[in-house]
């Protein structure tokens, strides 16, 4: 079968290549499941330069975390019922291959009203968001603000709050972001371009400062976000797109009593009860299902084009995620 790998750590573009593999027989309780869509994310990206949480053994390391495919075969111990089945998958490794193996019990089956492109990328990012919201203190009435809300997290995340409840105040970093998410329906975006922008945004917040914010920036906006928490707020940092570190006031810290924690969305799900995950992906395939959460992508390429797939990836204002099929 064909497989795009790397037999090193570094740019994607540079180390990754299609290569003749064998085709891998699932475990006692695994299922093999034969490709059809498996997007591009950000951290299959940082998994391949080899400074993600987790590295793959090398050489020969198929990469892709996250498919919609066709259960062709299950283990022993498996449900055999799943053979056949259309699924989604995520948190594993080998997806950009014409089959990989995954856990059986982690596979979720998609009813017909969900299509391929969103069910490709139903579980990864849509459940980071979905479970990075559960976790702040923000509830109904509430503000949080978000940074690179233009970004998947960040779009999803809007259509979550609004669901519950919770007003956003979105920070993008270019003016013409601001009307891509204006004209996705999105309300209270900001650029931080702009050189008044911190005032804009206190005067949405208003006095009493927001309950939560939420950064995958890093660097001065860090900062940023802590000067308009109100008192008892928190900061929860997901991602660092600059890689600079965080510029926090001592003083914002001590004064209001404000949290700094990390979240890692790949631990938190490992560590979650299997009722509140059952809750939380009802929610998302409802909100799918519904068609109150679209998720596009932004270009579909063959796994015999994966250079050019990643390319496309690591280019700035794409519409949605790159997607690789066989």
């Amino acid at each position: 079968m064909k497989s795009a790998l790397h037999d090193k750590f570094g740019e994607p573009t540079d180390v990754l290549t299609l290569r003749d593999t064998d085709r891998p027989t699932p475990g006692p309780n695994e299922a093999l499941v034969r490709m059809v869509l498996s997007p591009i994310h950000n951290h299959d990206l940082w998994t391949i330069r080899g400074n993600y949480g987790y590295k793959p053994p090398l050489p020969g390391a198929i990469a892709g975390s996250e498919a919609l495919g066709i259960v062709e075969a299950v283990g022993p111990a498996a449900d055999a019922t799943l053979v056949g089945k259309r699924v989604s998958v995520a948190g594993v490794h080998g997806t950009w291959a014409e089959f990989f193996t995954a856990p059986a019990d982690g596979l979720l089956p998609l009813p017909d009203a969900i299509s391929d492109v969103a069910g490709a990328q139903l579980i990864a990012m849509p459940f980071s968001a979905i479970s990075l919201l559960e976790t702040l203190q923000a509830r109904k009435g509430d503000w949080i603000i978000q940074t690179a809300a233009n970004g998947a997290v960040g779009k999803i995340m809007a259509i979550l709050a609004k669901s519950r409840g919770i007003n956003l105040l979105n920070l993008v970093r270019r003016p013409d972001a601001v009307a891509e998410l204006e004209g996705l329906g999105m309300d209270n975006v900001l650029s931080t371009s702009e050189p008044d922008w911190l005032d804009a945004a206190r005067a949405i917040l208003g006095e009493a400062g927001a309950t939560s914010a939420i950064d995958s920036v890093g660097g001065a906006i860090s900062g940023d976000l802590v000067s308009l928490l109100g008192r008892d707020g928190e900061l929860v940092v997901f991602g660092t797109a600059t890689g600079a570190p965080m510029t926090l006031s001592s003083g914002d810290l001590i004064m209001k009593h404000i949290s700094v924690k990390g979240f890692w969305g790949s631990r938190v799900s490992a560590d979650m009860a299997a009722e509140d995950r059952k809750r939380l992906l009802t929610e998302l395939v409802t909100l799918v299902a519904t068609g109150e959460m679209e998720l596009t992508d932004g270009g579909t390429f063959p796994l015999s084009d994966v250079t050019q797939a990643l390319t496309s990836a690591l280019t700035p204002g794409r519409s949605g995620k790159i997607m690789l099929r066989p």
